[in-house]
């Protein structure tokens, strides 16, 4: 016997199973919109994490209790507060990336910058000293990037100690000479300095008199330059061409283009603005190396938020008073009464006194070039 039964198929809407009630076709498009989201928030929180570890894994540390030891590091002073010492290293490695920029076949790296940033507790105010890289040192027993033991030494130029030790030790000789506890210190080579004003669009400048582009140096008239990036790292290397012709005279070039690069940021409102923070984290972390207690993408952020309230036009800058050595005239010595004026005032985070600042080696006029006045910060632009 055969059946006139037919078999029909259920409307899709109706593929529901037994004793549930068959989806609405608005619950059906809400469903969809659901785990669209769930697929975009997946997405992007995927983004995230790739650049965050992309933006971590540009950072290169240093441990300084390690590398240096506890024991002989001078001790946090408790008038000073909760307040910071920074040290800023410029190093001018011709390895990977630099080799193309600013005379690439010089071999080795040396410390061509390096300012002791001191950050009161109130982080609204900064004093940077320069240390020239020209003056004698006594450079204490250090270990070097392998380990090995270095030994001690007189009479050493300051910025050899990089090339011979390592950037620890910097720190250690740093310490030592001023008898302050750096807290942090931050190195960036020419890439990476290139790359952040790069990344800023460039950087004002204001000449008081022209750069006349002695010995390969940087050509410019009187007056006020936009720089790339290039243009700007043979700006603050310029030694040859301007002023005196002497290390003291571009100390005061490297003092203006540091506080006309934090104008900048400023201006750009660049921790406010994320497509703008990015690709300056991103140039920035390329050929940055820290301490071990900042080597984070979040570490650093923080750091440089707590930095906000320090307005540039404002910032002190100074030169660690030196003397033309009696022995060799090309070099320079610490003025130690000078210097321990000097010293003392950033290590019960006092006012530094006139008399700490009057360096008897001046360097051409003994002042740095007036430092542009801060512009107000502006709406950035978007990207």
């Amino acid at each position: 016997m055969t059946s006139d039964t037919t078999a029909t198929t259920r409307p899709a809407e109706d593929r529901t199973p037994p004793g549930r009630p068959p989806r609405s076709r608005a619950s059906r498009i809400r469903r969809g919109v659901a785990w669209t989201a769930a697929v975009l928030v997946l997405g992007a929180a995927g983004s995230g994490w790739w650049l965050y570890s992309h933006l971590n894994g540009n950072i290169s540390s240093v441990d300084l209790d390690q590398a240096i030891g506890t024991d002989n590091r001078p001790p946090k002073v408790a008038a000073a507060g909760n307040a910071q010492n920074v040290l800023v290293l410029g190093s001018d490695s011709r390895a990977g990336a630099n080799g193309d920029l600013d005379h690439g076949d010089v071999s080795g790296a040396r410390s061509d910058t390096a300012m002791l940033v001191h950050i009161p507790e109130g982080r609204a105010r900064a004093t940077a000293v320069s240390i020239p890289r020209d003056t004698l040192i006594s450079r204490p027993e250090c270990k070097d990037g392998d380990g090995k033991t270095v030994p001690p030494a007189n009479r050493v130029m300051f910025n050899s100690v990089y090339s011979v030790a390592g950037p620890a030790c910097v720190v250690k000789t740093v310490e030592q000479l001023s008898g302050i506890r750096v807290d942090h210190f931050v190195e960036v080579d020419f890439a990476g300095f290139k790359g952040l004003v790069d990344a800023l669009g460039g950087v004002t400048v204001t000449l008081d008199q022209p750069m006349s582009g002695a010995k390969g140096g940087l050509k410019l008239d009187a007056g006020t330059h936009r720089l790339n990036g290039t243009d700007s790292l043979k700006f603050v290397r310029t030694r040859y061409g301007y002023g005196d012709g002497s290390d003291l005279g571009r100390i005061g070039l490297q003092q203006q283009f540091m506080i006309a690069m934090l104008s900048e940021i400023k201006k750009q409102d660049a921790f406010g603005n994320p497509a703008r923070l990015y690709k300056l984290a991103d140039a920035g972390t390329k050929s940055l190396t820290t301490d071990s207690d900042l080597a984070s993408l979040t570490a650093l952020s923080d750091f440089a938020r707590s930095m906000k309230g320090v307005d540039p036009s404002t910032m002190e800058t100074i030169m660690l008073p030196v003397a033309y050595d009696k022995v060799d005239p090309n070099r320079v010595v610490v003025a130690q009464e000078q210097a321990s004026l000097l010293w003392e005032a950033l290590r019960s985070d006092q006012k530094v006194p006139d008399a700490a600042k009057d360096s008897p080696a001046k360097g051409g006029s003994g002042k740095a070039p007036k430092a542009p006045k801060a512009p107000q910060a502006s709406p950035s632009p978007t990207p």
